[in-house]
């Protein structure tokens, strides 16, 4: 059976657990897509056909013996190449770190293939994951499918774009600012930033993050439908004890009215009027819906927690981090740094402990708007995806990046979820929406996304344009 890997993970699975197709024909057929299409967008830097095909292997001998094989059975993913996979470097996109070559697999990954999952290889993403494009010294550039001329986002680019291109029915990747919210809006897919503690994280060949990391990053899903963010969270959520921020939360809370917020300035954002046009029409794909939408003038504050989550993010051990970058050479890197040290520096315990009791407030103050409303539907970004390496361009270019993700920025802070949904296309160049809600609240994400969804999506798989 040919074209496997433009079906969805819970089609293709079903069709693997019932048996219409084996899991090595989807491993093949994935290979097959990636060896295609990949050249032209490099999303998969690293990768390895036999141990692919062992995997498939493995699962077709599972069915073979009437076993279970789990809800992603066959389902070839791909993980984002900042996390332990056993045999592979986990380089986050920088030289330095070529040799450092996992002993065990992350959580996440051996959550992945605990359900079923193959994992196909590994996606690109910036020096040290800081930013929202992807280049770097080691791999190089990681190119938009819709558009080569546009971000494919970051720091999970090549996530996206390899789902966006049909290489893997699902990507992991990793957000702390909009890492897996950004190229899903950027490559006209969907993208979840789960809750924190909601996906177990750890890197046994890296050092254990500061606190500002661990309370803000999280792993997550990007995928072409809803339905398949809602099968790889299942997979991706299962405890691991060695992750102390991971909760047994359920996967579905109890009910709420279908009650939205609309908000297309939060905080006073500039929001380019086609963005605005999007944020709109996916209030009224939710009123056919049955929700009730109410618009309002602006959100809870989100400069506060998008700047706090800067300084904790990049502030903490500035100096280190700017002298690795500057060891690395990346000029990416060394932007982002160099530009956001005047919000980030100087950095000390007072300054952490008033970030932390901020936290507390600011939390507290999201958590009671969301007694209220079910989801807020706001802007993924101020604007449409950004020219590619906008920010190295000049300072005014690097000022107006960071100001147009101020909705990306700030919704980490409080450890909240939130669902990047792509609806439709200007021209070629993908737009969405962002859909927040409480704390372990996924579900309702879901179900407001889906409603948007129903209303119409980009068109994917796609083949690369040159």
């Amino acid at each position: 059976m040919s074209d496997l890997w433009r079906l969805s993970a819970a089609d293709l699975a079903a069709l693997i657990r019932s048996k219409q197709a084996s899991a090595k024909d989807a491993a093949a057929d994935a290979l097959a897509r990636m060896d295609a299409v990949n050249p032209a967008i490099n999303a998969v830097i690293d990768f390895r056909v036999a141990d692919v095909l062992e995997q498939a292997d493995a699962v077709d001998a599972a069915l073979a013996r009437d076993q279970a094989v789990g809800p992603l059975a066959g389902v070839p993913v791909t993980v984002k190449v900042n996390v332990d996979q056993k045999g592979f470097a986990t380089t986050n996109g920088v030289t330095l770190q070529r040799d450092i070559v996992a002993a065990s697999n992350s959580p996440v990954v051996d959550n992945l293939r605990k359900a079923g999952a193959v994992i196909l290889g590994r996606t690109n993403c910036p020096a040290f994951s800081y930013r929202w494009f992807t280049t770097n010294l080691i791999y190089g550039d990681t190119k938009n499918p819709h558009d080569p001329t546009l971000t494919p986002g970051g720091s999970s680019g090549g996530a996206g774009a390899a789902v966006a291109a049909g290489i893997g029915a699902i990507a992991h990747g990793t957000d702390i600012a909009g890492s897996i919210r950004y190229p899903a809006y950027a490559c006209g897919v969907h993208g979840l930033r789960p809750t924190l503690g909601r996906v177990p994280s750890f890197n046994a060949a890296l050092s254990d993050r500061p606190i500002g990391p661990q309370l803000c990053a999280v792993s997550g899903p990007l995928a072409r439908t809803i339905g398949d963010l809602r099968l790889a969270l299942l997979a991706m959520a299962a405890r691991d004890a060695r992750d102390p921020w991971w909760v047994p939360a359920p996967l579905e809370g109890p009910p709420m009215p279908k009650r939205a917020a609309l908000c297309v300035a939060p905080d006073g954002l500039e929001t380019a009027p086609e963005v605005v046009a999007a944020v709109i029409d996916a209030g009224k794909r939710l009123e056919r819906a049955g929700w009730t939408v109410e618009t309002i003038e602006t959100t809870p504050p989100m400069r506060a927690p998008a700047e706090l989550n800067t300084k904790l993010w990049l502030g903490d051990s500035f100096e280190a981090q700017l002298a690795a970058a500057e060891r690395e050479g990346d000029p990416g890197a060394l932007a982002c740094l160099r530009g956001i040290r005047p919000r980030v520096f100087p950095f000390d315990s007072d300054t952490v402990s008033k970030a932390l009791t901020r936290r507390v407030t600011l939390t507290r103050e999201w958590q009671l708007f969301f007694e209220r409303y079910a989801v807020l539907l706001s802007p993924v970004s101020g604007e449409l995806p950004f020219p590619d390496q906008l920010d190295c361009k000049d300072e005014a270019s690097f000022a107006r990046v960071w100001e147009a993700q101020l909705p990306q920025i700030a919704i980490p802070f409080m450890g909240l979820p939130a669902l990047s949904v792509a609806t439709a296309l200007v021209g070629r160049v993908p737009v969405g929406v962002q859909v927040v809600s409480g704390r372990f609240r996924e579900d309702l994400c879901f179900a407001a996304g889906e409603a948007i969804e129903a209303g119409g999506t980009p068109p994917s798989p796609i083949d690369p344009v040159h």
